[in-house]
């Protein structure tokens, strides 16, 4: 499968609605927006994150839209976020767009969060680098509970 990062293009936002909208991915992701559904919040957040200094890339898999990759917030706090859709988890899609994209965005250092639960995107983290570094709770919209959140940070 050949795994390729571009620009997001106004044609792949309702391809990241859809996917950002998988119930059981928003499980799995924990810390999501309040209402994912609300496409007017879904849109002025993507307006927002493409008129920024914030790198937002496509994740295509063969040429498919298959998720979304970014490297956001202020320097020296950035931090990197991904989501691929849940019919392509567990193929090392993940792992290799948020490889690619930190080879486009050589700042350091980036942080990284994720449910403690969420053994995938664990993975994909210490493969690339990030190293645990705290552990604390948070409430999570997406499962309406307290839920434990890993902060990973990429040094070099």
């Amino acid at each position: 499968m050949q795994i390729a990062l571009r620009p997001v293009h106004d044609s792949d936002l309702p391809v990241f609605y859809r996917q950002t909208n998988d119930p059981e991915s928003l499980r799995m992701a924990a810390f999501t927006p309040k209402d994912p559904a609300d496409r007017d919040t879904f849109d002025a957040r993507w307006k927002r994150i493409r008129a920024s200094a914030d790198v937002a890339r496509a994740i295509l898999a063969d040429g498919d839209v298959v998720g979304s990759v970014a490297v956001y917030g202020e320097p020296g706090e950035r931090e990197v976020t991904y989501w691929v859709d849940r019919a392509y988890w567990g193929r090392g899609i993940a792992t290799a767009a948020l490889a690619a994209l930190l080879t486009e965005v050589p700042e350091r250092p980036l942080y990284a969060r994720a449910a403690d639960d969420n053994a995938g995107s664990l993975r994909v983290l210490e493969k690339c680098g990030f190293r645990v570094t705290a552990r604390t709770t948070g409430y999570a919209h997406a499962r309406g509970a307290e839920t434990g959140e890993v902060v990973l940070v990429l040094a070099d």
